[in-house]
């Protein structure tokens, strides 16, 4: 709320600066000089990024149609007004050989804890699953026989994703010789991966499973679990993956949310060819 409050002070000093005494006073366009002011910075302040920016823009477009439904003016000037568009992030994605050293740095031994480790993270980048999808997992959802797991996703939508024989591999040795293990220590609940009391494993302790095997095997940079799921995205992509397919085995709605992969894919091409072609440089 403090933020509102500071943007709306700023808004508040805009509009005196261009002589305008009341809300009834000010136009469309004394609202779009606020919004460049942001972006831009003016004598007083520094210029904002979208984000930030975008937030003013809000905060204007609410008081502005606070006033209208109060009575106050007639018009609502910045209902045409709107707040600026954030830089398309691109997702992060690890090398493929950065992720075979973080695999290997979770292939410690054959205790119960080690093997469920493996496990998870072979299956978070074998399939490209969602965290909250892989620790909501049931025993019941692998098919080791067709090499598939059925994964519930947002808005509880099911999808049949494939598991490479790596993950495939890692789950089997867990489930025949770890998580009977783990099992013994809880109630029989039909969880994938447990904890070590047997219970279901939480969001926060695969950040922490991730993080640890991360710094065994050396990795500075700041991974997530959504890490691993970027980077199973790009490296089938990179590998000649069709869009669409990994939009469905991301689970994504529309397809306009995976293309935002192929960008990071052109930016590698880029790379290749700049370092292979031999004209590429003048």
């Amino acid at each position: 709320m403090s933020s509102y409050r500071r943007d709306l002070h700023r808004y508040g000093s805009h509009l005196t600066r261009r002589g305008r005494g009341s809300l009834a006073e000010v136009t469309e366009a004394d609202v779009a000089e606020f919004l460049a002011a942001l972006r831009l910075g003016d004598d007083l302040h520094s210029p904002l990024s979208a984000a930030s920016a975008a937030r003013g823009v809000v905060a204007v477009r609410g008081l502005h149609r606070f006033a209208v439904r109060e009575g106050w003016v007639l018009d609502d000037v910045a209902a045409r007004i709107r707040p600026p568009a954030p830089p398309r992030r691109l997702p992060k994605a690890i090398p493929v050989d950065c992720v075979e050293a973080l695999l290997e740095a979770a292939n410690l031994d054959d205790e119960p804890r080690s093997l469920r480790d493996r496990a998870l993270l072979e299956l978070l980048y074998g399939t490209g699953a969602r965290i909250s999808e892989a620790v909501g997992l049931a025993v019941d959802d692998v098919d080791r026989a067709s090499g598939t797991i059925r994964v519930t996703g947002k808005g509880s939508r099911q999808r049949v994703v494939p598991i490479g024989s790596y993950a495939l591999t890692a789950l089997d040795g867990y489930l025949i010789r770890g998580r009977p293990a783990l099992a013994a220590q809880g109630r029989g609940i039909s969880a994938l991966f447990l904890n070590a009391r047997g219970g279901r494993l939480s969001r926060q302790s695969a950040w922490t499973i991730l993080r640890a095997v991360a710094d065994r095997a050396g990795i500075t940079e700041d991974l997530s679990p959504h890490t691993l799921r970027h980077s199973f995205a790009t490296h089938l992509l990179d590998g000649g993956a069709d869009v669409r397919v990994v939009q469905e085995l991301l689970g994504h709605a529309s397809v306009t949310t995976t293309q935002i992969y192929t960008l990071v894919t052109v930016d590698r091409l880029r790379e290749v060819y700049a370092a292979s072609h031999p004209r590429a440089l003048s």
